[in-house]
């Protein structure tokens, strides 16, 4: 899922020095765009050479050999001339592919644009900038000011929401919603069964997520769970594979094993490739999906992180907004912002305390050019933890699964030769990931003796509004025991 080759040929109007910065933005060497401009000034060069010996071969064919043997002359050593200069087309032919695919592997490196709004840092607990709180703190809880926003979040000075004791794998536990031993005995690490009041709210979420899409005229999918390598590999960084993705093996429909399936991370990848090689009107974006999924995460780099609870888990549930526009990109910096407005308001919905972070530019994956998070306040662990990712990826996943719309995007100043191919800019947002949707809940809405049940979930779980203690607190493992003797 590279950019467009042509952003670096000067010759097509491409700009090489934007994107240097942009690379140099994304704390990613710059000298990767003068690598591309290489492989392919080569490939070029090669591909002009190949034509004139097409062109010298003709000629030959049709201006000496032919009339020679026709008026009966001798003309072998022309025939020998041309059979060699054949043999050297043959070799070029066979060079220049490789040569392209080389170049096109310099080229998957390189990372999209980087939009004006993002933070050029490596640093996201100096430099995220926060765009937003809910609720608004007050004057008085503030040392007698409003907190100006956006802000670096290094330099955000404001009271935060209210605390509360106990962290969500404990409430969770509690309430006998889950099961994480039980769970860890059939599928090992970060495995769980939820149970009895854990179900009710996983399924309470995604239906209320569903009619909450729904209502505001998304089309609701539920894709498929694996996809094949080659599909994903369109749109998956390289190295999402190792550290995310789970590979499925055994005989499937493909004995032979030539198509390799591996199990999506989230529904945004199968959506993606929903308009593969479609070609859309622009009238008719844009296009808003609902995607419905389980997603399943190897979570390599993660060992020790979260180890209780739900919070960070190889499977859950996702409800994502999924969005193609036209291919302008103000009119998808537009679309970010509504699905941002989209995903506050559904978290605003459950009472739930957040902020907005724009996300420095050392955090953008290759894709998107600009992600804000969503960071729920979790009062048990007195922290903001990522709820929402929402991201515009402009058109760069659109290339690699050949999503066009419209026609060509003719050049300002009228040269054909620069003009481009249009293809539709892709968006996604979390709604909300089931799993961590709970935990978040579960802290802000416990009480002495169970969890509130938020007004717009009761619907969604048969009327119920409280959900009691009925265990005592789990207990510590050996390695926990040990831990807090240390202490």
């Amino acid at each position: 899922m590279p950019i467009d080759i042509n952003e670096l040929r000067d010759y097509k109007g491409g700009d090489p020095a934007k994107w240097r910065e942009y690379q140099t933005a994304r704390f990613k060497p710059a000298e990767w765009v003068d690598e591309v401009i290489a492989k392919d000034e080569e490939w070029r060069r090669k591909t002009k050479t190949l034509d004139e010996m097409r062109t010298n071969v003709n000629r030959l064919q049709k201006d000496v050999i032919a009339p020679k043997k026709k008026a009966k002359e001798p003309c072998e050593e022309e025939v020998q001339k041309m059979k060699a200069m054949q043999e050297e087309i043959k070799a070029l032919q066979k060079e220049l592919p490789e040569i392209a695919s080389e170049r096109d592997a310099l080229l998957n490196r390189i990372g999209n644009a980087v939009d004006p709004e993002v933070p050029i840092s490596q640093s996201e607990e100096e430099d995220n900038l926060v765009i937003n709180l809910y609720p608004e703190p007050l004057e008085s809880e503030n040392e007698g000011e409003k907190p100006t926003l956006p802000c670096p979040l290094g330099v955000l000075r404001y009271k935060l929401p209210e605390t509360k004791p106990l962290t969500h794998d404990d409430l969770l536990w509690r309430i006998d919603g889950y099961e994480p031993v039980r769970g860890q005995n059939v599928a090992g690490h970060r495995a769980y069964f939820l149970k009895n009041a854990g179900v009710l709210l996983n399924q309470a979420l995604i239906n209320y997520g569903i009619a909450f899409l729904s209502k505001r005229g998304y089309d609701v999918l539920q894709p498929p769970f694996m996809m094949n390598k080659d599909v994903m590999a369109t749109l998956a960084q390289l190295e999402d594979f190792d550290e995310q993705l789970y590979k499925v093996s055994g005989k499937t429909d493909d004995p032979e094993g030539s198509s390799e399936k591996y199990l999506i991370a989230t529904s945004e990848q199968p959506i993606c490739a929903y308009h593969k090689g479609d070609w859309i009107s622009e009238s008719s974006l844009p296009l808003r999906y609902a995607g419905i999924s389980t997603c399943f995460r190897k979570e390599a780099g993660s060992s020790g992180k979260d180890i209780r609870g739900i919070f960070r888990v190889h499977q859950f549930e996702k409800i994502e907004q999924f969005c193609l526009t036209v291919d302008d990109f103000e009119e998808s910096q537009r679309e970010q912002k509504r699905m941002l407005a989209a995903a506050e308001e559904f978290y605003q919905s459950l009472g739930i305390p957040y902020r907005v972070v724009c996300l420095v530019s050392g955090e953008l994956n290759d894709a998107a050019v600009k992600k804000y998070d969503l960071e729920g306040w979790f009062p048990g662990q007195k922290a903001y933890r990522e709820l929402v990712s929402c991201s515009n990826c402009t058109n760069y996943q659109a290339r690699g699964v050949g999503t066009r719309c419209g026609i060509k995007k003719s050049n300002k100043d009228g040269d054909a030769l620069k003009d481009r191919a249009s293809f539709v800019h892709m968006l996604n947002s979390t709604l909300c990931a089931t799993g961590r949707g709970i935990c978040c809940l579960l802290e802000n809405y416990q009480t002495e003796y169970g969890v509130r049940v938020p007004e717009v979930l009761q619907p969604f779980m048969g009327g119920m509004e409280f959900l009691p203690f009925k265990r005592a607190p789990m207990e510590l493992t050996k390695g926990e025991k040990g831990k807090k003797g240390k202490k």
